[in-house]
């Protein structure tokens, strides 16, 4: 379940970094995206 979201916050996060979009809605989703990722690997 939680590698499905990174999986898909990662693509978003590309899609929006290939888009060029508000660089703060970037830093937000990777922090969030980093969260996940440490939380995945915890368990």
């Amino acid at each position: 379940m939680i590698k499905k979201e990174i999986e898909r916050l990662q693509k978003q996060l590309n899609q929006m970094i290939n888009d060029q979009k508000n660089y703060n809605a970037i830093y937000q989703l990777s922090i969030q995206l980093d969260e996940l990722i440490v939380a995945y690997y915890r368990n």
